[in-house]
């Protein structure tokens, strides 16, 4: 490969990285209109719906002292960034009977943002820097 490609490829990867961290920045605004049942962070607390601190990797339906629908708990789903996708885009689709009546975010780079956003803050509430 050629000194031009090899420069190409480094300027790629270095643009990369601020645009992963763009995206959880607005992940956060974004995340605004899931804060009207939700909370996370360190010292978040259950409300309308459970707490998201450390969701990206739990099973569905486990969170402690919330309630959740059966159909939640019994889904089998871990939230990965992919389901965590396709759930935000319709939850109703793809957990019928959820008690999560939002209809969805239905833009995929608000969705990807908010993702984005979630994946950084671990169970304990600590968020990734």
């Amino acid at each position: 490969m050629n000194r031009l490609g090899f420069l190409s490829i480094a300027m790629l990867l270095g643009a990369a990285s601020p645009a992963i961290a763009q995206d959880a920045a607005t992940g956060e605004k974004d995340f605004l209109v899931c804060r009207a049942c939700h909370q996370i962070g360190p010292n978040a607390k259950n409300g309308v719906g459970p707490v998201l601190t450390g969701v990206v990797g739990r099973k569905a339906g486990t969170y402690p002292g919330f309630t959740y629908s059966a159909a939640n708990k019994d889904s089998g789903i871990v939230w990965s960034p992919d389901e965590l996708n396709k759930y935000l885009t319709d939850p109703q689709k793809v957990v019928p009977h959820t008690k999560m009546i939002f209809p969805g975010i239905k833009d995929e780079t608000k969705r990807k943002n908010v993702i984005a956003y979630l994946e950084q803050f671990s169970a304990d509430g600590n968020k990734a820097e």
